[in-house]
Order: structure tokens, then sequence, then C-alpha cells
């Protein structure tokens, strides 16, 4: 699918758009001769901390990781539960395991397709009123999946009300706002992404967790390298090797400076298909009054997606499901995940009517409007 004209994705134009900065970072790092950890780790965990308006980031290998180490920051681990979707990348549900815990797992808003503040209201009163064999409710991981942020004001109300933690998953959400205040922010704990297509993406694999709590920094920043407090002694159990790697860090010192833009370039891109709509199959995506989202993905939804992903790639545009199975379908957890009260219908719905168009910030305005014009064709 190389020859298409409008790819669905295309993280080397990222590359290409900052080359000459990114090269001359790397060589820097190269000729530093410090090549784990060190002051470009350090530089970058300042950088991101200050521009998503946490106390602290700690710098990992990658988001499962993040996830995974915010979880035991937390204190969580075998014989706990964790409300989330089943609709996002299989990496929430991963991390819960990794951690020893238990995902139970609720239905998504089908208009904003992020975690459904009533059904988690729901899951909490079901899971208490039942014997939990040993189980205890222990945090929420809310999905600001496609760059669009979840109802933070009811899930963090909830959680409070039930005295549980809350884990953002920002892996796909990077900027995006509600009222002014980046997501990462808004709950104990934060989590990134860096994958090389993300709206802050390294050319390899990275993350990030961020937090206003230095206790719960201080602890995931340990787990990362072999619970150490000091180098070779392991003062705390369970540590890992998860550590951003320098080259990474340099890279993404470069791209951060341009997130905020690209992110604009990508909303500009999301309302010229906006202007593109008209009522028919075809279903736009929606935010919530007081969101900026940052459209890591548009999606959109229709019940003819497979004849318009056809006719699009017809047109040489190309086009991607995100996600073509919720978690709780997937082989390894059909059958095995707790479910919340009321099912997963609407979870189910999505990943028959979901698909993404292409939306990066080195889209021309000529690859745009190709879009536009074949969804307007297909409208007719």
């Amino acid at each position: 699918m190389n020859d298409l004209l409008v790819p669905a994705a295309n993280p080397k134009s990222n590359y290409l758009a900052h080359k000459d900065e990114i090269d001359q970072a790397v060589l820097r790092v190269m000729e530093a001769g410090v090549y784990i950890l060190g002051d470009e780790v350090a530089a970058f965990e300042q950088a991101f901390a200050k521009y998503i308006g946490a106390r602290t980031a700690v710098a990992v290998g990658n988001g499962t990781d993040a996830l995974h180490l915010a979880l035991r920051a937390c204190g969580i681990g075998p014989g706990d539960v964790v409300i989330t979707v089943s609709h996002t990348a299989v990496a929430t549900v991963a991390a819960i395991e990794l951690a020893g815990a238990r995902p139970l797992l609720v239905d998504i808003d089908p208009v904003s397709f992020t975690i459904d503040p009533q059904r988690v209201a729901e899951a909490i009163i079901d899971f208490k009123s039942r014997a939990s064999n040993g189980r205890e409710l222990k945090a929420i991981i809310p999905v600001h999946l496609y760059g669009q942020p979840c109802d933070m004001q009811s899930l963090t109300h909830i959680a409070r009300a039930h005295g549980l933690r809350i884990i953002e998953d920002c892996s796909q959400s990077h900027g995006a706002m509600i009222d002014g205040q980046k997501t990462g922010t808004f709950a104990d704990v934060g989590t990134f992404s860096f994958y090389p297509t993300k709206n802050l993406g390294a050319l390899g694999d990275g993350g990030a967790i961020t937090s206003n709590d230095p206790e719960l920094a201080q602890k995931a920043r340990e787990l990362r390298e072999y619970g150490w407090q000091r180098r070779y002694i392991s003062d705390i159990a369970g540590g890992m090797n998860t550590r951003l790697d320098p080259l990474q860090a340099a890279i993404l010192n470069v791209k951060l400076q341009y997130l905020d833009a690209e992110n604009c370039r990508r909303r500009q891109i999301a309302a010229a298909y906006d202007k593109a709509w008209s009522p028919g199959d075809l279903v736009l995506p929606q935010s919530r009054e007081g969101q900026t989202p940052v459209y890591h993905q548009y999606v959109i939804r229709s019940q003819k997606r497979d004849r318009f992903r056809e006719f699009l790639l017809s047109k040489s545009v190309g086009t991607a499901i995100h996600y073509p199975m919720a978690v709780h379908q997937q082989p390894a957890y059909y059958s095995r995940v707790m479910v919340g009260p009321g099912g997963l219908a609407e979870s189910e719905r999505a990943v028959r009517e979901i698909v993404s168009l292409p939306i990066y910030p080195q889209m021309t305005d000529e690859q745009t409007q190709l879009v536009v014009e074949t969804i307007r064709e297909w409208r007719y």
C-alpha cells in the first residue's frame, strides 16, 4: 500500500519534517557516550512534565510498561480488580494482568468511544454486592481513546466516593485538554506511549508516567530499574528493566517542541473532514463541551464500513480499523475476563462499524482535499 496517494498513517513523514534536528540530536547522544538514562532522559522528563502540567514524569521503555508500573506504584497487584474498557488497545488490559490484577470491563459511550461513567458506577455497586472471593476493587483506568478525553469530572467524583485510584491511559491523547487542563494530570497517575504513530512519537518504543504525587513517582522510578534506590542495590522487590533509551529521549525532545502545532494541524484536517458530511450512513466523531481533542485518529462509524473502505481504497485513500475486536472478544481473553453489568453491546457494535481516516500532521492540503472529495463522492 506504499503507492497510496493518502496512506492511513505515515510516521516517516514526521521524521523527515524534523530530520536535521533529529539527526543532530542522535549524533549528540552517540558522541556523548552515555547510552542508558543520563542527561538526555532527565531533560526529556523535565520538559514533558512541564508540557503536561505535572510535577514529575518518569520515562520508561513503552506505554504498556508505563501502565504496568503505574498500577504497581499505586499498590495494585494480585487479588485486586481494576475497571477499564474492552474497546481499547489490548495493552490496557494486558498491563492490568501483568501487575497480577484482574480487569473488570465496562462499556463505552457510543458517541465518544470512551468509558461510560454510568457503567463504571453500576459495576462498582454490582461488584460490592457480590461475594468478592478475596478480591478488592482498587482502581479505574479511563482510556482517552483516539485523542478524545474521557469525562474525567464524573469519573473523579465516582472514584473519590468509592476510594478508588484513577490511572489515565493517555497513550493517544498527548496534549488533549479538558477546560484547558491536559490529560495526564486529572488522576493519581497518567501514562503515555511514544509509539512512532502517536501524536508524540519516538523512532521506536517509549513511554512515560506522569504524577503530581512525589511518592508514586519515586516508586515508579525505582521499579523501572530493578527496584534500585542505590545503584546495584535492589530495595524494592519485583523491579524491572524498562528505561527510555537516551536516543529516543533526544528525538522526543526535538519533537515535543512541535507537538502543539502538529495537534493544531490534526484539528484542521478534522475540521475539513467535518465539513464533508451530511446526514447519511456515516457518523462523525464528536467531543464534549469544554474538551480539546487531538485526533490521534479520526474515527467514523458506518454500517457499510467494508464497502466504504473498499471505495476509498479504489481512490487510493488508505484507512484502518482501530480495533477490529474488542478485548473480551479476542482468543486470549474470551470467556475469561470479568464483564460489568449491562454487558458490552456498544463496544461490540463499535468494532463492527468503526473506520479510521488518514490524519497526521504532514498530510498536505491536496491529500486532505482528496479524502474530502472521496467522502463526498461516496455520499452522493
